[in-house]
């Protein structure tokens, strides 16, 4: 590893394990009681100690114990925290109301440490990620990144595990890409109530802005999803059968993607029929392989394919290249790597619905120091997509997205 790719690589502690199914469930725990809350509008203690709650949920105590702990100001909002967010908002384009947050700065010269933290460090999109983090870096004196995440994208365990201990160490800031919605909001949670502030990036998480983290780095992933359906549904002419293999559950990036394309499908192309849009591929290119090889098997008569990341179009490749279907069926993917560009430029690929991930850790870092040095930071900031197809591939915009320039931060 070299001294740019600087990872942290701590032991987990026994309590840090031992912890973790406790972090899952009281997460899942409030966050079932915030769903009764916003549908009967009750207070939010109300809805963690109603009697019919504390009786399928948790034991009395654990309901007071549960809403002490959200009624307690998360780092900053109120109170004697170290950090104090405030929120404002402003008209935006849509006619929405965009939000600002904002908190006390720390103290002027002093060390800035940040963990950031991926769902995965295998896949080209997360080494992207990183070089954008790294590049943040070096325009940022008195900033040092530290680089650390699970190694597969479906163990939400390590995940906790790992800002769980990135809190321990005290570090100053965290930007975080959840690997699930839920189950990593506890762990935000606990990091506010530590004075450590958290820019969320890649995928939503199921908490507040400015009070439990200060700003979301992301796609647009339902645009993303919409840009993927009208790519498919005009190489297809407006017609023809499809199959949509999904990511895995708790993704909340590629559900939007996923619903995104299955939404402007039904509107834009109704004589495109979806003949399978329930199947997972899961977190690996293998598992993903297999699922795609037990549905190319099923539907012998398919016309078009839609996948949403990077492991599950690499996976339906394989499957489309071992069964003698690539090129023939209309195949559309999400993000890149050498070997899907290699594919588009062959015809095997007829579109890649691309994000810019280099950009998304830069502005995630970014953000997050400028939120720490007391600047006010926008709870939303959408880093683009656009669609790279055989005609464009070349285009200079479309070439760097498809392979950014990495090797400049990661090799140094």
């Amino acid at each position: 590893m070299t001294s740019g790719n600087r990872e942290w690589s701590g032991e987990i502690p026994e309590q840090s394990r031992s912890g973790i199914s406790n972090l899952r469930f009281q997460s899942e725990t409030v966050h079932s009681a915030k769903r009764q809350r916003d549908s009967a509008k009750i207070p939010m203690t109300d809805a963690l100690c109603r009697p019919d709650f504390v009786t399928r949920a948790a034991p009395l105590l654990v309901c007071s114990l549960l809403a002490a702990l959200f009624v307690v100001t998360p780092a900053g909002c109120d109170g004697d925290r170290p950090a104090k967010p405030t929120g404002t908002t402003a008209g935006s384009a849509d006619g929405k109301a965009a939000v600002d947050c904002q908190r006390e700065p720390i103290a002027a010269g002093e060390q800035v440490r940040i963990a950031v933290i991926p769902k995965g460090t295998t896949h080209e999109f997360w080494k992207s990620i990183h070089a954008g983090a790294l590049k943040a870096e070096r325009e940022l004196p008195g900033v040092q990144i530290i680089w650390k995440g699970p190694t597969k994208e479906d163990d939400r365990g390590q995940q906790i595990s790992v800002v769980e201990n990135f809190i321990n160490a005290g570090v100053t800031g965290i930007v975080l890409a959840p690997l699930d919605d839920v189950a990593l909001a506890k762990p935000v949670q606990e990091a506010g109530r530590a004075g450590i502030s958290v820019v969320v990036m890649d995928s939503a998480l199921e908490a507040d802005p400015c009070r439990e983290f200060a700003s979301f780095v992301a796609t647009d992933n339902y645009v993303g999803g919409q840009h993927g359906a009208r790519r498919l549904g005009e190489i297809l002419g407006g017609k023809g059968k499809i199959l949509l293999l999904r990511y895995q559950v708790g993704s909340a990036s590629t559900v939007q993607r996923e619903q995104g394309f299955l939404d402007t499908l039904k509107a834009d192309f109704p004589d495109v029929q979806v003949v399978s849009a329930d199947q997972y591929g899961g977190a690996t290119t293998e598992s993903a392989y297999a699922k795609a090889e037990n549905l190319l098997n099923r539907f012998a008569d398919l016309d078009g394919i839609f996948c949403p990341n990077e492991s599950t179009t690499f996976g339906m490749l394989r499957a489309l290249q071992g069964s003698g279907r690539a090129g023939k069926v209309k195949f559309v993917g999400f993000d890149s790597s050498d070997k899907l560009i290699q594919a588009m430029a062959d015809g095997e690929l007829h579109g890649l619905v691309l994000q810019d991930p280099l950009n998304m850790g830069y502005v995630a870092v970014k953000t997050l120091v400028a939120f720490l040095r007391g600047e006010k930071v926008a709870t939303r900031i959408d880093t683009g997509s656009a669609v790279a197809t055989p005609e464009n591939m070349n285009d200079p915009r479309i070439r760097e997205l498809l392979s950014p320039p990495i090797d400049e931060y990661l090799l140094r």
